[in-house]
């Protein structure tokens, strides 16, 4: 009888975590017209909020790819979901917009950037020697899927309850899945005297070369001209989809008479989309080159931004309905190439390095959904936020394209 190899137990809580995160981060989505009729806020404040959730997404990853270096995996998982259950619940206290910034921004933001691509790498990594492109895949269709599947039910509960019920099913779906992730995960293969799958030996040494802080992980990036074409494209990749139509689609339809509970329904279908995009994705890095696929995917999104503005009315249309299922299978597909991009350079220091550059892609996120905030409160349209962000795919793939090959990379020292 096969035995089911530990990896793949470690890669089951890892989904579970990453899936919860990720579908408590999409609720202000939902609440943006409800705490603008109920406070007076505008979009832009209600965006602000969200940027520096997006902000802290990023720039906590690579400091906690480090915390799980030191102190193990399960208790940085533990702490990031605990809180986020503190922030969902004290939120519906809150009367004030700078409450929102503390609670919905920070504290949700930084509990959920220690379950981010870093988070997905260092499974990925030190789990897995076959199969990695494909479990980077499934993990990472878990993080974006789950901030847009469960948006129907939030939107539900929001329109028949209010979004303060909202937020206290989401505190209590958090607390629901700690225990279940703690149990699962572990730091290394050898802490359970398993080899990583793929593998035929335990290997106790697996550790060295491993980043030991996440500064040192940036000082090592920095060296590498790879390192920067991969943040700035992927930079545009958060501007464009987390950014933008994450936290702006529901409004942006709606300014076109589209109910949020379609609106919202539409983006859990372009997060179930996302799951088979992000794991053909994760199967085509394994056997192609990820330069290829990166300026493919870069293309393709920004060729249905620029055609988004038309297909908008109050009710979903086939345009529409081409563009979700497009949109979704290209969603966060970019991700599977680029953190195989990063370990052809920086080997087992990827979890960390990587953190980096995922803290650009949240860069980018968190400026587009301010941005495109205060764009729509001057102009009263987003017409013009879609027009850029599809130029900003156009340089995307120019970036991808100046990756040089593999053979051609100066390998920084890796640091021990």
């Amino acid at each position: 009888m096969l035995r089911l190899h530990r990896a793949w137990i470690v890669f089951g809580a890892a989904f579970v975590a990453l899936l919860a995160a990720a579908a408590f981060r999409s609720a202000p989505g939902v609440m943006m017209d409800p705490l603008n009729r109920e406070f007076g806020w505008s979009h832009g404040i209600i965006g602000l909020a969200m940027s520096v959730n997006m902000m802290l997404f990023g720039l906590v990853s690579p400091f906690a790819a480090a915390l799980m270096d030191r102190w193990g995996v399960r208790p940085v998982v533990g702490a990031a979901l605990a809180s986020i259950a503190v922030g969902t619940a004290l939120s519906t206290m809150m009367t004030a917009s700078w409450q929102l910034v503390l609670l919905w921004g920070i504290l949700v933001g930084a509990g959920a950037g220690c379950l981010s691509s870093a988070f997905v790498a260092t499974v990925a990594t030190r789990w897995f020697v076959t199969r990695r492109g494909l479990v980077t895949g499934v993990l990472t269709a878990a993080s974006a899927t789950g901030q847009l599947i469960f948006l129907p039910l939030v939107a539900a509960v929001t329109s028949a309850h209010g979004w303060r019920v909202a937020s206290l099913v989401i505190t209590g779906a958090t607390l629901i899945v700690i225990p279940v992730a703690v149990a699962g995960l572990r730091s290394w293969p050898s802490d359970v005297g398993v080899a990583p799958f793929g593998a035929t030996e335990v290997d106790p040494t697996e550790r060295d070369g491993v980043v030991p802080d996440a500064l040192a992980g940036l000082r090592l990036g920095v060296r590498s001209r790879v390192f920067w074409l991969l943040a700035g494209s992927f930079a545009i990749c958060g501007a464009t989809t987390n950014g933008l139509l994450q936290t702006h689609f529901i409004p942006a339809a709606g300014d076109h008479g589209m109910p949020a509970t379609t609106a919202a329904s539409l983006l859990a279908l372009v997060g179930i989309f996302d799951v088979g995009g992000t794991v053909v994705s994760g199967w085509l890095t394994d056997r192609y080159d990820p330069r290829v696929l990166l300026v493919v995917y870069y293309v393709g999104r920004g060729a249905s931004l620029a055609v988004l503005p038309s297909l908008l009315s109050p009710h979903a249309s086939a345009g529409t309905a081409v563009f979700i299922v497009f949109y979704g299978l290209d969603w966060v597909a970019t991700v599977p190439p680029t953190i195989a991009l990063c370990r052809e350079v920086f080997g087992n220091s990827t979890p960390v390095v990587f953190g980096w550059i995922f803290a650009s892609h949240q860069v980018g996120a968190a400026v587009a959904a301010f941005g495109a905030g205060v764009m729509r409160d001057v102009t009263g349209s987003y017409t013009s936020t879609f027009v850029v962000a599809a130029l900003l795919c156009a340089l995307a793939a120019g970036l991808c394209v100046t990756i040089p090959r593999r053979e051609m990379f100066r390998v920084p020292e890796l640091l021990g």
